[in-house]
């Protein structure tokens, strides 16, 4: 039996102790199977978490959900790295995840949160996320290769 089906009866717990989170599980999700960082190195991970504000879901031990927030804990957030394992989604765990980060205490007084994402838009309609009033003054750079051949993609 594998871990996540034994430990199914138990509640989703949400945590935003840095020291339960599963780095090796997140990595994995985020290089292998994300649609948004692909390929992404280890040491970028890392680096991304210490800086973040994050929450962990977990069934017992186990971590089956995975957001965070970079923030400056005054003014603004971007919503980053959002994820269920496939064998718990279609519970709610993402939408009570997120919940729970954007009721954070650092983050109910931000002016402004962002997101950037390719599905799941009714979920985050449910959050309160709306498309950008005014897309128009919205710029970006993007370096959507960025994780290709770098160094710290070798080593990884």
């Amino acid at each position: 039996m594998s871990e996540a089906s034994a430990t199914q009866g138990e509640p989703i717990e949400f945590s935003f102790d840095s020291a339960r989170l599963d780095l090796d599980a997140i990595h994995r999700f985020l290089s292998d199977e994300a649609y948004w960082s692909l390929g992404v190195p280890r040491a970028t991970v890392e680096c991304a978490i210490a800086h973040s504000l994050c929450i962990g879901a977990y069934r017992g031990a186990h971590q089956v959900g995975f957001a965070r927030l970079v923030t400056d804990c005054a003014t603004f957030a971007y919503l980053a790295d959002v994820f269920v394992i496939a064998s718990e989604r279609g519970r709610g765990i993402a939408q009570r995840m997120v919940r729970t980060l954007l009721d954070h205490e650092d983050v109910t007084g931000l002016r402004r949160i962002l997101l950037f994402t390719a599905e799941t838009h009714a979920l985050y309609r449910g959050l309160g996320f709306s498309a950008l009033a005014r897309p128009e003054r919205g710029m970006e750079i993007l370096r959507p290769d960025s994780y290709r051949g770098s160094a710290a993609h070798a080593s990884a």
